[in-house]
């Protein structure tokens, strides 16, 4: 847990709460990809891909198969017409274990026609006893606040792993060990210890084949170098270096940002696209779109508080995700950006709040719920200066004359430049002749 949750959880006013609390926690590390809510059914097996492998890379961990299925082709937006609305859920540090919650909300996302960004986190990928293969900057090798994987949940993962980019979804990266805090934290890391950590986060995924013994598995259908495009960093810490590092490394959009709901823009080259700031229905000010943030706000620190109020939490982060994408919907259409784990703090209240949102959202018209890699595709297909333009409307704000004249408008003109002052020209000086 990062220095500034710990003094949220302490008590302090509520700005603070809405703009200091960190993502997420490491203070309660998983021994295996991370816990899921007791009460989420299980999810279907992976599908077998259509076709066959084109053409397997390395050690056949993975392989080029083509373009990926199910992904919609941006176009850009005609004269006058009226931006859709994009959702977008994901999940940081993606994994499957024993509760199966990537497979269940994979079989939401099929039932609601809502594809999601998967933040999968490397050491997910690496076994137990290979865990010095992972050395994080400024660590120790073997050291990981989340664990590692065991075989089963290797096994589970890829599975899902390979499913899930096959049904459209888009497989980002959590990094490796969630190093949050002072002491060595994400925050601390320069420029080059970014790029060591994401060089390691693709190895473990282009590599685990060998390094857990599953030689015989179905390798995951992509070339990871070329999928990876995006991520969040644990805890939200360390955006700037690691969007340095990560521009010169491919990479095309962040999620570690903080912002209200507006349009959003690229910062240095990348698609800034951060979470938001949303409604805490009954408590006056807003938090961040994510189930960690709410449960802080709630229970504090702990993840399981007192179960007579599970139920209503839950009502409240499903009823403020809904507030939140209604004022977009109605309003200036802006990407709804949600973030999430596969846990089971409170009781599962949270998973429960994210499969209602997913079920009231998804199936509206003109709603898009989609990675961020379309989305991505989406905002750079479209005119820059008609992205400015919409990023004028404030949070909630619809265009006041309809959406066609705003956009076939544009922006006013700039005002005329002021004519330059011209100076009279010098006198000569008494006596000088004039020449020509």
């Amino acid at each position: 847990m990062s220095a500034a949750t710990k003094k949220i959880a302490g008590g302090v006013v509520a700005t603070a709460l809405v703009l200091g609390v960190a993502g997420c926690s490491s203070s309660e590390p998983a021994k295996s990809p991370a816990s899921g809510a007791q009460s989420a059914r299980k999810g279907a097996n992976a599908p077998e891909a259509p076709g066959s492998v084109n053409r397997l890379i390395g050690d056949g961990s993975t392989a080029y198969t083509g373009a990926q299925p199910h992904v919609r082709k941006a176009e850009r937006l005609k004269p006058g017409e009226k931006p859709p609305q994009f959702v977008v859920f994901s999940w940081d540090g993606a994994g499957e274990d024993s509760q199966k919650l990537f497979s269940h909300f994979r079989e939401v996302g099929k039932q609601y026609n809502a594809r999601m960004t998967y933040f999968l986190s490397g050491v997910y990928m690496l076994p137990e006893e290979k865990s010095s293969l992972y050395t994080a900057p400024q660590h120790s090798p073997g050291r990981s606040d989340i664990g590692f994987g065991d075989l089963q949940g290797i096994k589970d993962t890829a599975t899902q792993v390979r499913a899930a980019w096959l049904e459209g979804n888009e497989i980002g990266t959590h990094f490796n060990g969630h190093f949050c805090g002072p002491d060595g934290g994400v925050g601390t890391w320069s420029v080059e210890e970014w790029k060591s950590e994401i060089n390691q986060a693709k190895s473990f995924v282009k590599n685990w084949k060998t390094n857990a013994g599953l030689k015989d598995m179905p390798a995951l259908p992509f070339d990871y170098d070329k999928e990876l495009i995006g991520a969040r960093t644990p805890c939200l810490e360390g955006q700037k270096n690691f969007m340095l590092a990560a521009k010169d490394m491919g990479f095309r959009y962040d999620s570690s940002g903080i912002s209200k709901q507006i349009w959003p823009k690229k910062t240095d080259g990348l698609w800034d696209l951060p979470l938001q700031l949303v409604p805490l229905p009954d408590r006056g000010f807003d938090t961040l779109s994510m189930d960690y943030n709410y449960m802080v706000n709630q229970s504090g620190t702990t993840s399981q508080g007192d179960p007579s109020q599970h139920r209503y939490w839950g009502d409240q982060m499903r009823d403020g995700l809904r507030q939140a994408f209604d004022r977009a919907y109605q309003g200036n259409r802006a990407p709804l950006i949600i973030g999430n784990h596969f846990e089971s703090w409170n009781g599962g209240t949270y998973m429960r709040a994210v499969e209602e949102s997913i079920k009231g959202m998804c199936t509206q018209k003109e709603v898009r719920c989609v990675p961020f890699r379309e989305l991505a595709d989406w905002l750079d297909a479209q005119d820059p200066k008609t992205l400015e333009w919409m990023r004028t409307l404030d949070v909630g704000e619809a265009p006041k004359q309809g959406w066609t004249k705003f956009l076939t408008a544009g922006p006013p003109p700039a005002p005329p430049a002021a004519p330059a002052e011209v100076k009279p020209a010098a006198e000569p000086a008494d006596g000088a002749a004039d020449e020509g």
